[in-house]
């Protein structure tokens, strides 16, 4: 994917630490042995609270489920204690020196050194390593086969650059309620801008590595932002707009989380990514309340029908498809695009959707049948879809931001000067305005209606 792409290029991975506290997502499970749990209390090493993070964020890309070099999984504890192809033991409890993983983390040889073909360890994450085998190499999680990203506690992330010395994608943009700032997301951070003068108001802090999307709740008090660190980790972070504070940590998986929308009254998320799952969240327990597994690939975007009663996905296996929110059910599948599909919208009508991919159309299709009905030409590979009342906007690799009038199926004005991909768009029909943002790190805004350009921004302090 583009963005993910561009994203390499661009930062460099930031270690996390973490705080005390129970993994927003894993299930209570009364069947844990609590002379287990005692036993690592009293030696003061947690597996869940010190452990599993830095397995988490230095192993499992190598030794998880999609791929585990040498036969050797550590995504969950059930797998870390278990051989890989050699036979031999990973962990011996209490035996620091009898441990293949210790073993692998100091030796000298870099043939053997793990992570491979990455810096080691550092000597703070090694000790921690040693202490909890040497203390006995015990589990204080609640379920053994969990995974890891669950068993550690989420995570609280190192603070932003003070200044960037390049921009990062724009791979969301967001008006706040009022219409009076735009949001960005930024490396470890969301960005306020003021609309009027294109001022940074302020940054929010304790974000994902990486902003894939930013929702803003129906109400107008919460940003819920999908974010990651791509073959690491993904999960949704709720905001409060008004102090910038989280409220909850939910939707956690083993990879990027690459879009998020809230439902029309606000009372639920919707939330796919790179492993191909769809979840609806609350966004005030941060429960998951129902998981949706239909595409073989990755979800690139979701939308709600305006009823809140049906739910649409876009994904990388080259369909798209609509839900029945109340159950899951599967009511249709749209192959028409016969390529990567990235972007999802809803027609008012609420029995057609719009969607757009890797073939540069937009293709317009009926629920019933999954009946193509009309596509429309946009120069490029399209984006993530922004709907306004009688129009679709589409961000295209072309370096334009398109405007398709729904009512006549027709490019009717194209939003122009960026000087690379345009990744995210977003419009506020109070003030007349549209935003996008572009794979260089740029953020312009225009005139709705006649494409005036208004402002243009580097969206980095």
């Amino acid at each position: 994917m583009q963005i993910l792409l561009a994203f390499s290029l661009i930062v460099t991975l930031a270690a996390h630490s973490v705080v005390a506290g129970d993994a927003a997502d894993s299930t209570a499970d009364d069947t844990v042995n609590g002379a287990v749990n005692n036993a690592v209390n009293n030696a003061g090493v947690s597996f869940s609270r010190e452990v599993a993070s830095i397995l988490v964020d230095n192993c499992v890309a190598c030794h998880g489920a999609k791929k585990a070099e040498g036969g050797y999984r550590i995504d969950t504890f059930e797998y870390l204690t278990k051989s890989g192809d050699s036979g031999v033991a990973p962990v011996t409890a209490s035996k620091v020196e009898e441990s293949e993983l210790w073993r692998r983390l100091v030796t000298t040889d870099a043939s053997e050194r793990m992570p491979a073909e990455s810096e080691p360890l550092t000597a703070a994450q090694i000790e921690v390593l040693k202490n909890w085998i040497a203390s006995g190499a015990a589990f204080d999680g609640t379920k053994p086969n969990d995974p890891l990203y669950l068993v550690a506690p989420p995570a609280t992330y190192p603070d932003p650059p003070a200044s960037y010395s390049v921009p990062l994608p724009i791979a969301s943009v967001a008006f706040s309620a009022d219409g009076n700032q735009i949001i960005s997301g930024g490396y470890h951070e969301l960005l306020c801008w003021n609309v009027s003068d294109g001022g940074l108001v302020r940054r929010i802090k304790n974000v994902g590595e990486r902003t894939y999307a930013i929702a803003v709740s129906p109400d107008g008090t919460k940003l819920a932002v999908a974010c990651g660190s791509p073959g690491r980790s993904g999960e949704v972070r709720v905001f409060d707009y008004a102090t910038g504070g989280l409220v909850t940590v939910c939707g956690r998986t083993s990879d990027v989380v690459l879009d998020v929308v809230y439902s029309p009254d606000g009372s639920k998320l919707a939330a796919g990514g790179a492993d191909s799952l769809i979840r609806i969240l609350d966004p005030g327990t941060g429960s998951t309340l129902q998981t949706i597994a239909s595409h073989a690939d990755w979800v690139n975007a979701l939308a709600w029908s305006d009823d809140g009663k049906k739910l649409a996905s876009a994904s990388r296996d080259k369909s798209a498809k609509v839900y029945t929110v109340e159950n899951g059910e599967l009511l249709t599948s749209y192959s028409g695009h016969a390529s990567t599909v990235k972007g999802i919208a809803f027609n008012a009508d609420g029995v057609s959707l719009l969607s757009v991919g890797d073939d540069k159309k937009l293709h317009r299709w009926e629920i019933e049948g999954a009946k193509k009905v009309a596509e429309v030409p946009v120069g490029g590979e399209g984006n993530k879809l922004v709907r306004g009342a009688d129009f679709v906007l589409v961000p295209s690799s072309d370096h334009a931001l398109h405007r398709i009038d729904l009512t006549k199926n027709q490019d009717s004005l194209k939003y122009v000067g960026h000087t690379d991909w345009v990744l995210s768009s977003a419009v506020f029909a109070k003030n007349n305005q549209v935003v996008s943002g572009s794979a260089n790190g740029m953020i312009r805004w225009w005139n709705a209606t006649d494409g005036t350009l208004l402002r243009e921004i580097r969206g980095a302090p």
